[in-house]
């Protein structure tokens, strides 16, 4: 150290910056600190993403090359063979719990999820064996049988993709009442009905203007939960109480959701594949009689409520905004929003004269 000021290193490396070219004890403090090394206008590049080496598979019979750390979902979609999927999100973690993406893997003694197994070189795939086939009209049927699947044309589909048929488990059972389904203990056993398909069914529970929880309508695909923990809000304001046929989502101690943790940012309802989790104003036009997805137009544009700059998609039917959802795909938002991006679109439709000073 000299006057101060370190030997080692240049303060002001711009060849431009005045005393550029002297010893750094050379240079007066004051020069340093009022003069400073320009610096660049702009952020550094991100590093570029290493190249994964490839990997060597078959699917259904076809050799095939996929990045190291695929899945055989992501391997499959890249040869556009479509694998069903119901509780898969691109931009959360796989958690393995629909089952309707079963491939059959030589040498595997069970069927495997797609969208969570890793290729290795030299795997041999399946994706559309007898084995694979069955399993899925199994999974389907059991879930049609017990889950209203009315607002969830993904789920339809694959039922006649399959030839489902969830009516030969009998009638559905009695909807359960009010709250019913909350005060379900684990481990404890409850008798299910023996003429009748058991099901989720349930009331509707309406407890704030924002949205509606129609759990009748849930296959406990997960994705809530995850969008609501650690892959987006990590709120954590719900979770999967209760075991086997009673495991059901709900808030801590089956509280009403404005007395629980959430912050009614919506991812659950941006994830929710079913339309167990809806927009309160979705709902209320669907009970009017008056949702029409097909004269629906969407809009992209830029939330206006900071400077972070996620991007919206606005759902807007007979020139009013009726739900709003975020790209995928977005750098900013992955998907995701906060209340105000979500829900806080109601200024806009207030087209009255402006009152007041």
């Amino acid at each position: 150290m000299t006057d101060g000021l370190s030997t080692s290193r240049d303060p002001a490396p711009d060849a431009a910056a005045p005393h550029a070219g002297e010893a750094p004890a050379a240079q007066p403090l004051t020069e340093i600190i009022l003069n400073p090394a320009a610096r660049p206008s702009r952020p550094p590049s991100a590093p570029p993403a290493p190249v994964r080496p490839p990997v060597e598979l078959s699917i259904d019979g076809k050799q095939v090359s996929v990045p190291t750390g695929s899945t055989i979902l992501e391997a499959c979609r890249a040869e556009g063979i479509d694998t069903p999927t119901l509780c898969y999100l691109e931009n959360l973690t796989p958690v393995n719990v629909c089952r309707v993406c079963v491939v059959e893997v030589t040498g595997s003694r069970v069927l495997v999820p797609a969208c969570s197994r890793k290729v290795e070189a030299g795997m041999d795939v399946t994706t559309d064996s007898d084995r694979v086939r069955l399993s899925r009209k199994m999974v389907l049927e059991f879930l049609g049988s017990s889950v209203d699947l009315s607002t969830a044309p993904a789920a339809q589909g694959y039922l006649d993709r399959y030839d489902a048929d969830p009516n030969r488990y009998g009638p559905a059972a009695s909807p359960a009442k009010a709250g019913g389904r909350d005060a379900h203990e684990a481990g404890h056993h409850h008798p299910p009905p023996v003429d009748a398909a058991q099901t989720v069914a349930q009331p509707v529970k309406v407890d704030n203007d924002l949205y509606i929880r129609d759990y009748s309508k849930c296959i406990l695909c997960y994705k809530c939960v995850e969008a609501c923990g650690e892959d987006a809000q990590n709120t954590f304001a719900i979770a999967v109480a209760g075991r086997g046929f009673d495991a059901r989502i709900s808030t801590e101690s089956a509280v009403p959701l404005p007395e629980s943790a959430c912050v009614y940012c919506g991812n659950c309802i941006g994830v929710c594949p079913t339309g167990a989790l809806m927009f309160k104003s979705e709902f209320d036009m669907r009970a009017a009689g008056t949702w029409d997805e097909s004269t629906q137009t969407v809009t992209e544009t830029i939330c206006p409520y900071c400077g972070v700059g996620c991007a919206l998609e606005l759902h807007v039917q007979d020139n009013t905004i009726v739900t709003v959802t975020s790209p995928l795909d977005s750098s900013v938002t992955d998907g995701h929003l906060c209340v105000k991006g979500r829900f806080g679109f109601a200024f806009v439709q207030s087209r009255g004269p402006r009152t007041g000073a």
